[in-house]
């Protein structure tokens, strides 16, 4: 491996992770396309639950991998400043891409409903609880709705980089 790239894995995981929460975050939003109860909602809300935990899956796979490898330099060094903040963001993803799909995973539990993940089923994490299902909803939709604006700033950070800044940042994540 290159010192001034990430690995295969990472790379790929990165961008495969990339890939997936575009369709989780799709199948929430076209949901409503389609009726209540409907086998076409249904079928968008099941791939939703499956994604997600693909997602989460996959985000510890990352995790492993990045604790195992050096971090590439980025070059020129950025400020002190923007290396915090960027690792603040990070973090911020990371406790997203984690945190969602548990808390998807509760919310199912606390319904009392099936966690698919392709073609298996799941167990559940607590004990049915509407009141809890609830609160967990409530979390699970202001955590993505702020998702949104975190992977905007990632994707943002990463253009300013490679575009104004003109340092290797974006450049890490791809192979040659």
């Amino acid at each position: 491996m290159s010192n001034s790239r990430y690995s295969l894995p990472t790379i790929a995981l990165h961008w495969l992770t990339f890939l997936l929460i575009i369709a989780v975050y799709v199948t929430m939003e076209f949901r409503s396309s389609f009726e209540r109860g409907s086998p076409e909602r249904e079928l968008m809300k099941t791939v939703h639950y499956m994604l997600g935990l693909t997602v989460l899956l996959l985000t510890v796979a990352r995790i492993w991998f990045r604790s195992r490898q050096p971090y590439p330099a980025i070059e020129p060094q950025p400020p002190v400043w923007q290396h915090k903040l960027a690792a603040l963001v990070h973090l911020a993803l990371y406790a997203m891409l984690i945190g969602l799909p548990l808390l998807g995973w509760l919310i199912l539990s606390a319904e009392g409903k099936v966690i698919p993940f392709w073609g298996l089923e799941l167990p559940a994490l607590i004990a049915p609880n509407e009141e809890l299902a609830g609160s967990f909803e409530d979390l699970h939709e202001l955590i993505a709705d702020a998702g949104y604006a975190l992977i905007g700033i990632h994707a943002l950070a990463a253009i300013y980089h490679h575009h104004i800044v003109k340092d290797n940042t974006l450049l890490r994540m791809k192979r040659k």
